[in-house]
């Protein structure tokens, strides 16, 4: 198993900078025992059964991109430096690990202003990375965060435009709550409280999970044999009472069907002895062809990178055959990709 059998080429012009407005219209690639079928997210409720479970994540995207002023003052007299900061994980006591650019701008032990409030000291440099210590914490500084901070865009939309004001509602779920995301969880960005109310009515129930997702999701795979592949680790928690209700479902029959991988790999995370189970910690699970699925019986997602770590999570539950079926079926009708693309449900044979 090579990394290049998970290549694919894709027009440039299919990557999407902005959603679908509104966020249901966008479009809803079907692929299911049969064929495959072409319909929008309005329509998704008709393509799911009474009984079946979606399974999504609850996490909240911060506005982890900031801009702030190094300060200093030598024996050339004042100088400042402007220095661009990406939030990837908090530590304890205020710290958060981050992306610092141009790291050899500041030094240890100096200061960054981001607003007449929020400031941060760099406590350390390491691996190309900085640990900066904040003047604020809990709801302070989570109120300044959001006045000063933009949305994490992921870097192929952010080397097309600006973040702008927009995407603090576009790049957050329409159900977000627990703040700690880096990246947001893209299948459910197309749901909106319409559709969510055809799903109630067509019998189809709902649960919540969360996983904080971690810049390493776009980290790109380096290694050719993909099974020595490394995974980065996310936060994430299935309470007692998601548990139950996946479980419950299992047992009477119905469909578990996560939206998005991160809340698929969530679950299976959570049900390696088999069955879904409460669960709380550090999750790596590296999903590739040959993985043995426990609690998803199918998947809805967005349409992924080439040689990336979730066209193997997708090919794993839909076969490599199909994915590739489906990717050539999506760029010959000009679906939108990534993020802010279009969407797509999968139904394994």
């Amino acid at each position: 198993m090579q990394l290049s059998d998970f290549d694919f080429h894709l027009p440039e012009q299919l990557i999407a900078t902005r959603p679908a407005v509104p966020r249901s219209s966008a479009k809803l690639l079907v692929s299911r025992p049969g064929g495959i079928v072409d319909s929008q997210v309005t329509e998704l409720a008709s393509f799911l059964e009474p009984g079946d479970r979606l399974v999504f994540n609850d996490t909240k995207v911060i506005p982890a991109r900031l801009t702030g002023q190094r300060h200093r003052v030598s024996a050339q007299g004042a100088t400042s430096a402007k220095i661009e900061v990406t939030l990837l994980e908090p530590r304890e006591n205020g710290r958060w690990l981050a992306l610092l650019k141009p790291l050899k701008k500041i030094a240890e032990g100096e200061e960054v202003v981001f607003s007449d409030r929020l400031k941060a000291r760099l406590v350390e440099k390491s691996d190309g990375q900085g640990l900066l210590e904040f003047d604020l914490t809990g709801e302070s500084f989570e109120a300044e965060l959001d006045q000063a901070g933009m949305m994490p865009l992921p870097p192929y939309i952010a080397a097309k435009r600006a973040t702008d004001a927009q995407d603090k509602t576009d790049y957050q779920t329409v159900f977000a709550k627990h703040s700690g995301a880096v990246a947001a969880p893209t299948a459910s960005l197309h749901f909106d409280d319409s559709v969510l109310a055809s799903l109630k009515v067509r019998g189809v129930d709902m649960s919540f999970v969360t996983l904080h997702v971690g810049a390493g999701t776009f980290l790109p795979v380096k290694v050719e044999d993909v099974k020595t592949h490394k995974m980065h680790a996310e936060w994430g928690r299935v309470s007692e009472e998601a548990a139950a209700e996946i479980a419950e479902t299992k047992a009477k029959g119905g469909r578990v069907i996560p939206v998005g991988t991160t809340a698929l790999r969530l679950i299976e995370s959570a049900g390696r002895s088999g069955a879904i189970a409460p669960w709380e910690g550090e999750t790596d699970i590296f999903i590739y062809p040959g993985f043995d699925f426990h609690v998803a019986d199918a998947l809805m997602t967005n349409f992924h990178l080439p040689k990336s770590t979730l066209m193997m999570l997708v090919s794993a539950l839909a076969g490599q055959d199909r994915i590739k079926d489906v990717y050539a079926h999506a760029i010959a009708n000009e679906y939108r990709f990534f993020s802010y693309g279009d969407s797509s449900i999968l139904f394994p044979e």
